[in-house]
């Protein structure tokens, strides 16, 4: 799988550069249409065939792929959405090669099979509702050019509705739209097809978004101790709130920490003393414990409480030194004083930070920062960028961003994992990471990514977070 995506506007400046290295445009849209031809082939074999053409470059494509599939000897349909008069450029050219009829678009009836080129990735106003219900509601499977139409490529949305598309083909690389939900979904598989853009086209564009395929995770050297393999601390929930600290500390100590201290009062310290057996308990001072530099990575957070006094901990952990993980209550607990937490995560400059919010504390702790409309993707960046920290914006589609812009998002994780405790979970791969040396962006992608993996592992029935901790 190529892991870079490229935005809409990415994408054009591909192209542009491909066409300045002596690639006609042409014979871009050429080699995308057979693309698309070829994988029907592969797929479907002949059948009548209705092909949907907008009035730009996606429908260029279209025009590419009802003649090649003519030539092949398959009954096609080619209808056009606007005047083929008004065709410019390359799409103009084409359709001067379709030597068929031109329906306007209308009845999908007596189609067996539906190739949708009618708008690409950069649309820039909504899909009429009417007709992507006409078309979802053909009855036949749907092969979207690029995108679904009405899907946008950047923010992975619907502009007013979209195609339901059951194949995908897109070209040179996947868009962020073809990645996140629910345009995820929408794009049905999605085919990479390799049109003669050259790789090396990416040098000039420096793409900063990419799919999570993980890092290679530290290996334990061969003279190393336990100590060398980091030693991890997870802050304990008071004594009716236990469970999410000893989860996040259980996937530490199963994600390769060489120790793992559970820290509270003694009270909870009791109740943890009845459920683990290899992970260590201590209620000495935080600021105390933490001042032994061998512990070297504290998650804090998960059933922590919200209130003043789980700040006066984080703030104990970020002026400790260690590498940090701050979730859920963590997070919660300076909704109200946000750039107070910003301004020591920056205080403490030099040890990697992670943030690992679901959307409800990321709008807490970024409030004000942009719209839902916007791109996941910008907005997780955007909070690293003012935060400082790695931020693990959670979902079926997490996404992990750097302060330094880069960003990733994650397509490994089966539906199965939202379920309660699981969060804990990722929290604690994270401190693992951390604890073992790996930089913070680097860290939180390779939780992430074992989190998703560790899920599918399983099966996907019957997961809790306690037999995730057992698939880990």
């Amino acid at each position: 799988m190529t892991r870079e995506l490229l935005t809409p506007e990415e994408m054009y400046r591909a192209d542009a550069l491909a066409m300045a290295a002596g690639i006609p445009s042409l014979g871009l849209m050429e080699r995308a249409g057979r693309a698309v031809a070829e994988e029907m082939l592969r797929r479907y074999g002949a059948r009548p065939v209705l092909v949907l053409c907008g009035p730009g470059n996606n429908g260029g494509d279209g025009f590419v792929v009802a003649r090649i599939l003519k030539d092949w000897g398959w009954p096609v349909r080619l209808a056009l959405f606007g005047n083929r008069a008004a065709l410019k450029g390359d799409a103009a050219a084409m359709a001067t090669r379709w030597d068929g009829a031109v329906e306007a678009v209308g009845s999908m009836a007596g189609a067996g099979l539906i190739v949708d080129a009618l708008f690409g990735a950069g649309l820039s106003k909504d899909f009429p509702p009417a007709l992507a219900g006409a078309i979802n509601g053909a009855g036949c499977p749907i092969v979207a050019v690029d995108v679904p139409s009405g899907l946008d490529g950047l923010t992975g949305r619907p502009r007013g509705a979209a195609v339901r598309a059951d194949v995908t083909v897109t070209f040179f690389r996947r868009k962020p739209g073809h990645v996140l939900l629910p345009g995820r979904q929408l794009c049905g598989e999605v085919v990479v097809a390799d049109i003669g853009i050259p790789e090396s086209v990416l040098q000039d564009i420096r793409p900063r978004d990419s799919i999570n395929c993980g890092i290679r995770r530290p290996e334990p050297a061969a003279a190393g101790h336990k100590y060398s393999r980091g030693h991890a601390v997870v802050v304990s929930g008071g004594p009716l709130q236990t469970g999410a600290s000893r989860l996040a500390a259980e996937a530490a100590l199963r994600s390769g920490a060489g120790l793992v201290t559970i820290s509270g009062s003694r009270e909870a310290l009791a109740v943890q003393a009845a459920q683990v057996t290899a992970i260590m308990l201590s209620d000495v001072d935080l600021s105390v414990l933490l001042a032994d530099k061998r512990k070297n990575a504290v998650c804090i957070g998960p059933a922590a409480g919200v209130g003043v006094d789980t700040r006066d901990l984080v703030e104990t952990v970020l002026m400790s030194g260690a590498a940090t993980v701050l979730d859920a209550d963590a997070l919660s607990s300076f909704g109200e004083e946000n750039e107070r937490l910003f301004r020591l995560v920056e205080l403490g400059e030099g040890r990697p930070v992670v943030m690992t919010p679901h959307a409800g504390e990321f709008g807490r702790i970024f409030k004000g920062l942009g719209s839902e409309s916007e791109s996941k993707i910008e907005l997780a960046r955007r909070a690293a960028m003012r935060s400082g920290a790695v931020v693990v914006l959670k979902g079926a589609d997490t996404v992990i961003a750097a302060p330094d812009g880069r960003a990733r998002v994650n397509v490994n994780a089966p539906p199965s994992l939202a379920t309660a405790g699981s969060g804990d979970v990722l929290a604690g791969i994270v401190t693992a990471m951390l604890a073992q040396g790996m930089p913070g962006f680097e860290a939180a992608c390779t939780a992430v990514w074992l989190h998703g993996d560790a899920a599918a592992r399983h099966g996907a029935r019957g997961l809790t977070a306690e037999t995730l901790l057992t698939s880990l």
